[in-house]
């Protein structure tokens, strides 16, 4: 059995070494920043290198490391390099994303496989690196913490797309799988499922009056969600907070999946 920790230590994530995808801008840069005041040392990884020294200028804590998900050699060379640096990897946050087509008429079966090469087959390549790589001795056990989405739960036609909603349902399908597989090694993977937050990916919805006004009356708190609100659930699921929650999807969407 282990230890209690005082409150004040539950989410604490000091001398951890975190990866976060997509971490060039919305979400991912929020998460990676998040996890940064924690006390993680974190990998901030994405195609977009300049928005990634960006965000490290901001915490000495970030290190940038150029990354598309989509290449398997980019994958493991992320992984690499925060192992070589740290000597290991505690936290995955598989982030990154490609949205798709919204009208399945409109996407090629070649385009539909490029989204779930980005949304699910990374994913699994990233945490299956992650599992592999030698743990520290004392080290914390893991936590892969995928990020899906209310659309790989329910479908939000006529704003969905049909790549994209598969991708996150099967994100939820791998979470499981993963849990169960690597649960007796101690390692935790769980997944988060956001709501309509405010981003880069969703600036037209929220841009269009009468796309936002539907996000308004199909959620319960009547609203959108900020990023930061987001932060409790990330650290929840990264820290010896969640260290008995393994195969669950954290939900965080202002109640739209209650209706």
């Amino acid at each position: 059995m282990s230890a209690p920790l005082a409150a004040a230590e539950l989410f604490s994530l000091r001398g951890r070494t975190a990866l976060v995808t997509g971490a060039s801008a919305g979400l991912g840069a929020r998460f990676a920043t998040v996890l940064a005041q924690a006390g993680a040392t974190v990998y901030a990884a994405a195609r977009r290198l300049d928005r990634l020294k960006e965000l490290a200028d901001s915490d000495a804590r970030i290190h940038p490391v150029a990354c598309d998900v989509s290449r398997d050699e980019d994958r493991t060379r992320l992984v690499e390099t925060a192992r070589a640096a740290t000597g290991h990897v505690d936290i995955l946050v598989n982030n990154a994303a490609a949205s798709g087509e919204t009208r399945a008429e409109d996407e090629s079966p070649d385009a539909f496989a490029d989204v779930l090469g980005v949304n699910l087959t990374a994913p699994f390549h990233l945490a299956r690196l992650v599992a592999e790589t030698p743990a520290g001795d004392g080290a914390p056990p893991r936590s892969v913490i995928n990020v899906s989405s209310i659309l790989g739960l329910v479908t939000a036609a006529p704003l969905g797309g049909a790549s994209y909603s598969a991708s996150k349902a099967g994100l939820i399908g791998l979470t499981r799988e993963l849990a169960g597989q690597w649960g007796p090694h101690g390692t935790r993977v769980n997944a988060l499922a956001p709501g309509w937050f405010r981003t880069e990916m969703t600036a037209d919805l929220f841009g269009d009056e009468r796309s936002a006004r539907w996000v308004e009356r199909n959620t319960l708190l009547r609203r959108g969600g900020d990023g930061h609100e987001l932060d409790g659930a990330l650290l929840f699921l990264a820290s010896d907070a969640s260290s008995y929650c393994t195969g669950q999807i954290l939900t965080v969407d202002g109640g739209w999946t209650a209706r």
